[in-house]
């Protein structure tokens, strides 16, 4: 719905500024422009997403070893006592929690067409020790901003997007991206804790997130320490060492599993093939509602009046032509993909703005539509503190992405 909104906006926004344009300032070219874009960004749509399906085949295939090979048990198995104590009114042994604790694992490892059902699975069951069915109770947000905040470790579909769109190595972002979602989770896990009132000194919360925070925190001060030459190729050269780890990795769980993994490869990539086709419509959708805001003018006006504000407050405004990704984002994920692809495509996807958009991308997750969907699935009209506490991650994974994208590619 809210998507449908936007869509027609734009198309409203653009005929109005170019009527205002074609009658006021005699500019006989906009509608022209207007057309031809519709047109030209059609056509990149349909290309874009046929170019799709060999990567996504791969990476999908890829996934599906992993899942069988147990590596979604696996990362449940780690985040299990962790979890446990930021849900205390789950009772002990409930189903609910290996329905998040797999929901969350799937999410991580971009999994999305295991981790929807699963997570509406633990919703349903969180629904039934739920004392007032019309309001969300507190292990419902707590799961609900973790599902927003967007913790992933490896970004399938923004790599994907980077390698169609020509990037030189496509898997440069994985390391900020990684970070970003990292301090947008904490974010939001803070955030409901203090409405929640969980004790976050607990010992096991202290281990886990002090461990996590730790870790980061001496990335983000060996990486402040290298030249500024030098971050490009540490962080590509490490990002893609640990990805063919992860890759290896699932190989050998399956291996271990007596898990065939060549069929299991075919399985996961006839869903990649597939998704891919099923990607077009939307992705046109999008790109053409995207193209005549740009060729309108609107889109610039926009970005130069917040270019104009963060310039009065003194910062560097190098990063706002990638912030409509960040606005879109947490209101719509094909309409922030379409403004990520629109980003790379007319900046270049090395250039800083393209990494940023997918950096942006990446960093947090669609908060009105998960909870729209989620909540809606048992009847949650009350929504508390969920709506709040999911901008906040969303807000904290935004300044993370400006921060470390500035941090690994400068400008």
């Amino acid at each position: 719905m809210i998507l449908n909104y936007i869509w027609i906006a734009f198309f409203l926004l653009a005929f109005v500024i170019a009527i205002i344009k074609l009658v006021l300032f005699g500019d006989t070219t906009v509608f022209p422009a207007i057309m031809s874009s519709t047109f030209d960004m059609a056509k990149t749509g349909f290309e874009l997403s046929l170019g799709l399906a060999g990567v996504m085949t791969l990476w999908l295939g890829i996934m599906k070893v992993g899942e069988k090979g147990g590596m979604v048990n696996i990362l449940s198995r780690w985040l299990g006592p962790f979890f446990s104590k930021l849900f205390p009114e789950i009772p002990k042994n409930h189903p609910a929690t290996g329905s998040i604790m797999m929901n969350l694992a799937s999410n991580m490892l971009g999994l999305d067409n295991a981790a929807t059902p699963l997570g509406l699975k633990a919703m349903n069951q969180l629904q039934e020790i739920n004392p007032d069915k019309t309001s969300a109770s507190n292990a419902m947000i707590m799961f609900l901003v973790l599902n927003t905040s967007g913790l992933t470790i490896i970004p399938v579909s923004i790599m994907v997007y980077r390698a169609q769109l020509g990037a030189a190595d496509p898997s440069d972002i994985f390391i900020p991206i990684l970070l970003s979602t990292f301090f947008s989770t904490l974010a939001g896990i803070i955030a409901v804790s203090l409405y929640q009132r969980i004790n976050l000194l607990n010992r096991v919360i202290i281990a886990y997130l002090g461990g996590f925070t730790l870790f980061i925190s001496g990335i983000i001060y060996y990486f402040s320490t290298l030249p500024k030459e030098q971050i490009g190729v540490v962080s590509s050269t490490a990002g893609n060492v640990i990805l063919f780890t992860i890759i290896v990795s699932f190989i050998a769980l399956a291996l271990r599993k007596k898990i065939n993994v060549y069929e299991s490869f075919i399985e996961g990539a006839k869903d990649g093939f597939q998704i891919a086709i099923k990607i077009i419509p939307y992705l046109i959708a999008i790109l053409v509602a995207i193209g005549v805001f740009r060729a309108s003018g609107a889109m610039d006006m926009a970005i130069k009046g917040i270019g104009f504000l963060i310039n009065a407050m003194g910062f560097d405004t190098s990063f706002v032509d990638a912030l409509p990704v960040a606005f879109m984002k947490p209101l719509s994920g094909s309409g922030a993909r379409g403004l990520m692809v629109d980003a790379m495509t007319t900046h270049g996807a090395d250039s800083f703005i393209g990494r940023l958009s997918c950096t942006f991308q990446g960093a947090s997750d669609t908060t009105f539509y998960i909870i729209a969907v989620y909540f809606g699935s048992v009847g949650i009209s009350k929504t508390r503190h969920a709506v709040a506490c999911g901008l906040i991650a969303d807000l904290a994974g935004v300044i993370a992405a400006i921060f470390f994208t500035y941090l690994f590619f400068g400008l």
